[in-house]
């Protein structure tokens, strides 16, 4: 999940892209799930270990009753949503306040994470998700190619 960052001069993101067909695989998937006019995407971080990947998305002045973290047909979606109201009443005027903040982010997960343990914790404007990887064994035997 490192390929989220871009790279400059690098032949790994033409590699991925050749194979998957699309750039990066893991990353936000736009034909799943276009931005909506107000809706933000909000910078993501992702770290690779090789017991789990990482999320760390940066999404200031939210509380985490407002995130909403699901996982759908192979897709991570990430959104959360904010409204606020305030109003005051004095003698001489009324004033009427309102904001409202979305974001929105989804990632393809890749076939090694296991999704009914994904975890996600917000904490001083970062939502950590950790996502643990399962080992994936091949029912293929190794073939051995010779070179001639």
């Amino acid at each position: 999940m490192g390929l989220l960052t871009k790279q400059n001069g690098s032949a790994w993101p033409k590699l991925v892209q050749d194979f998957f067909g699309t750039e990066n695989p893991f990353d936000w998937d736009e034909k799943f799930w276009l931005p909506e006019k107000g809706v933000e995407i909000p910078s993501t971080n992702v770290i690779e270990n090789d017991k789990e990947f990482k999320l760390e998305l940066s999404a200031p002045g939210f509380d985490k009753k407002d995130f909403k973290v699901e996982v759908v047909d192979g897709m991570l979606n990430i959104s959360a949503e904010k409204e606020e109201k305030k109003e005051e009443k004095k003698e001489n005027y009324r004033k009427k306040e309102f904001s409202y903040s979305s974001i929105r982010r989804s990632f393809s997960l890749p076939e090694n994470v296991m999704d009914e343990k994904i975890d996600a914790k917000y904490d001083n404007g970062i939502l950590n998700v950790v996502l643990p990887k399962k080992v994936i064994e091949s029912d293929k035997p190794k073939k051995a190619i010779s070179v001639g």
